[in-house]
């Protein structure tokens, strides 16, 4: 897909098993918050290729009462803080509080966080990226008209990619982890920005 520089180069990713490792009874607080290697490097360098990072995060431990929204925060202040020591950002965190048996229409798989982010930016989804680690990440990009692509890290990554199991949408796009994501991903927006689309230019005169 031809990447549109006169957007906002905006990049959603998962947080759990994405960017950090995956716990059991979820991150309930900053102690708990360990990256995966090399993911807040690869945040680091979408940002110096003038990406915008964001969060989109189910956190059915909310729900379940399991930590509350100031754990929440602390767990994300510690994060902020390592991203910063990398030189690396992420713009907000935008999260599914519900339990699964709410039934809202913000938790992954459904498109609810998306359209979210996508208002608050105001950018049109087809042109954001979106990566995660599990079906539901994939699901819930591609309900928002998103980019889908999956990384082989944590616990919802599939067991094996060759083939990809049928029940991932056509399109999928593979990597290993965020890291190897982000490389591809801005080598991408360099060949774009070496060989630019060409203009349409001026509509032709209309004829007589």
């Amino acid at each position: 897909m031809a990447l549109d520089h006169t957007r906002m180069k905006l990049v959603i990713v998962d947080r759990d098993g994405t960017v950090c490792v995956e716990r059991e009874g979820y991150l309930q607080t900053p102690d708990d918050w360990e990256p995966l290697p090399g993911a807040l490097d690869a945040i680091a360098r979408l940002n110096h290729a003038g990406c915008h990072v964001v969060i989109a995060a189910n956190m059915p431990g909310l729900g379940r009462g399991l930590f509350d929204v100031a754990a929440l925060n602390a767990i994300h202040a510690r994060m902020n803080k390592q991203l910063a020591a990398v030189g690396g950002r992420v713009e907000a965190v935008f999260y599914c509080p519900h339990a699964p048996d709410e039934g809202c229409a913000c938790r992954k798989p459904r498109p609810g966080l998306f359209r979210q982010i996508g208002e608050r930016y105001k950018v049109d989804l087809t042109h954001v990226h979106a990566v995660g680690n599990s079906l539901h990440d994939v699901q819930a990009a591609i309900a928002a008209g998103c980019v889908p692509h999956l990384v082989l890290t944590g616990r919802g990554a599939p067991a094996s990619t060759d083939p990809l199991p049928p029940e991932f949408p056509p399109g999928t796009r593979v990597h290993a982890d965020l890291a190897a994501f982000a490389t591809t991903f801005i080598a991408e927006l360099e060949a774009q920005a070496e060989n630019p689309a060409p203009s349409a230019g001026p509509p032709a005169p209309a004829s007589r």
